[in-house]
Order: structure tokens, then C-alpha cells, then sequence
């Protein structure tokens, strides 16, 4: 378990793991796990978006169930601030990307898109390229395999399942009420069933239903709180980790070393690589469970390139593309 280094107490702690398990869960029924009044733990969470803590309820959604495959892009860019900016809003607003996280090290930029196939993302990324060519020193982009979500271990140090992200492309059947709703929970993941409703033009009961089926169907995951790091002084790392051999055994090993660790949270598969992210207090201790690691299985790891995320963005675009299906 990190040390959080701000005055969060244990109920605190306990609101924001359950929260993260699923923050749709009712502040009656958070109040009895938690033991505490409904008022008390309504006025917790308010003053935890206040102070920043929480910066998000979002919901996990799937791509991969509804037809679309992920990429991912790492950028190096030069120090053209300007420039940057126009990148940072292109991104954001393009549709395409689901996630973007701003970062130092080996990689200055990460990006994830999805496209519906590989001729698509490569048009995509090749006018990414050309629009910002005087910006992008280094470029290697990769394809998402899957991904495994914990839970936010590091708030109690309990070790628990994940959950499965990505996987095989399933073309579910879904209709302009379902990508209606999936387009306003993706960034707002706590909103009342009334207010989804009258933002989706339908009733509350078939909303309630539709969830429902969306969340048998696995394309939404889970209900999730997004935590601002830094305002409780921890760091994200991500290990860009290359393979030399990689037996089922040598992935059985390797992953459940990495699911005993407290400060993991995703545990992501790329088609040439692995890169589990840890919450850590500092680089030091971050450094520590990579030497540990590497020491665990030096016939496995041959490299590790590591990058400290600066930013962690699910990014409205995504909400858009679901809008406009």
C-alpha cells in the first residue's frame, strides 16, 4: 500500500475504492460499506471532486465489442510549444482517439485509437503525421492485444481481480439508444438515470434496461472513478517492457508476479510488447520493483524503457465518434 500524502483517512480511502469498483453504486449504499451516514458520505465525495481528488466517473467501455480494433501511437516531439497545443486540440477532438496520455522518458506522447481496420488506422495515423511532421521527432505505433484493469489496489493495499479490456472484435447489434447512451456515461459515469434519459430521449426503465444489456454484452466494463495523482502525491509509470522469451508459462509467471503487486493498474499486451503501470510514491520505488522484476526473469525481459505519465486523458472525441454512429 503507497503512502498517500495528503489528509485522506481511511473512509476516504475506502469511498474511492469502492467508488472505483463502480461509481454508480447509490450513497445509501456506499454508507453502509463504508460506515458511515448517507449525508457524511455524500459530503466526502463532494469535498473529494472539490479538492480534485476525483477528476472523473466514467465508464470503461470496450471498443473491441462494438467493432472497433486499438492502436496505439508513442510519439517523440520537438519543443515547439505552439505546435503542441494544436496537436493536444487536434487529438482531442478528432474522434478517433479514446486515450492520450502526456508523458517523460522514452516517449513524450501515447495515444490510443480504434478504427474499424488496419487500412483505417493507417490512413489515420499518416494524417496525424503529415499535419504535424515539424512537430514529430520519433514515431512507432503497435496494436492493442488486451488489457487487464485493477481495481485501485493502492488506496488498500487488498490484492484483487481485474477485469479483461480489449480481447477478441465482437460486432454487437447495438442502436442509436445505446450508442446515445454509451457516448454521455463514457465521461459521465455517475449521472442519474433521469438525467441519462432525458439527455438520450428515451425513459428511464428502457435507459435502466439498455445499461443493463450494454453491461451483459461486456461493452461497458465497469463504472470507474478517474483520480488526479498528484493531488495525492503519487506518480503513474508505465514499463515499456520487450520480450526475449515468452512461453505460456513465462506469461503465467510474469502475470501473476505483476497481479501480487498493490501498485498495479493496468496490465496492457501490445502485439510486441507488455507494459504494466504502477502507482508509486517516487521514481525510487518505482526503480526498485523493475530491478525486482527483471531479477525475477532475466530469460523473459530484455529491455525496459520506462516513462513517468504526466497526464492520463479519456478524451471527449471517443464520445463523439459513439454520437455520430
Amino acid at each position: 500500500m503507497v503512502k498517500i500524502n495528503v489528509n485522506l483517512d481511511k473512509v476516504d480511502l475506502k469511498i474511492l475504492a469502492e467508488l472505483d469498483k463502480n461509481c454508480r453504486i447509490t450513497s445509501t449504499q456506499l454508507a453502509k460499506r463504508v460506515g458511515k451516514s448517507r449525508q457524511a458520505v455524500e459530503y466526502r465525495i463532494n469535498q473529494l471532486i472539490e479538492t480534485g481528488i476525483i477528476g472523473s466517473f466514467n465508464a470503461s467501455i470496450n471498443p473491441h465489442k462494438i467493432g472497433y480494433k486499438a492502436y496505439k501511437i508513442y510519439l517523440k516531439m520537438r519543443n515547439i510549444p505552439l505546435e503542441k497545443e494544436r496537436l493536444f486540440s487536434y487529438l482531442r477532438n478528432s474522434g478517433r482517439v479514446y486515450w492520450m496520455g502526456e508523458c517523460s522518458g522514452s516517449w513524450d506522447l501515447i495515444l490510443s485509437f480504434f478504427a474499424k481496420s488496419d487500412y483505417v488506422f493507417f490512413e489515420l495515423k499518416n494524417d496525424l503525421m503529415s499535419k504535424f511532421n515539424r512537430l514529430i521527432v520519433n514515431e512507432e505505433d503497435g496494436i492493442l492485444i488486451d488489457v487487464k484493469q485493477y481495481p485501485k489496489m493502492y488506496f488498500t493495499g487488498k490484492i484483487e481481480e481485474p477485469t479483461m479490456f480489449a480481447g477478441e472484435i465482437v460486432h454487437n447489434e447495438l442502436d442509436k439508444i445505446d450508442y446515445a447512451i454509451l457516448a454521455e456515461v463514457v465521461n459521465h459515469g455517475r449521472i442519474s438515470l433521469v438525467d441519462l434519459a432525458r439527455k438520450v430521449k428515451s425513459t428511464e426503465i428502457i435507459v435502466r434496461n439498455r445499461l443493463k444489456k450494454l453491461q451483459e454484452k461486456g461493452i461497458i466494463i465497469q463504472f470507474r472513478i478517474g483520480i488526479n495523482l498528484n493531488k495525492v502525491g503519487l506518480e503513474l509509470y508505465k514499463a515499456i517492457i520487450r520480450l526475449d522469451r515468452y512461453t505460456k508459462e513465462d506469461e503465467r509467471r510474469l502475470l501473476d508476479y505483476i497481479s501480487r503487486l498493490p501498485n498495479v493498474q493496468y496490465f496492457i499486451r501490445n502485439i510486441s510488447q507488455i507494459e504494466p503501470e504502477l502507482v508509486v510514491n517516487n521514481y525510487q520505488e518505482y526503480y526498485s520493483i523493475i530491478e525486482n522484476l527483471k531479477k525475477e526473469f532475466p530469460e523473459v525481459i530484455r529491455t525496459v524503457d520506462t516513462v513517468l505519465m504526466i497526464t492520463d486523458e479519456w478524451t471527449p472525441g471517443f464520445g463523439n465518434l459513439l454520437k455520430n454512429n
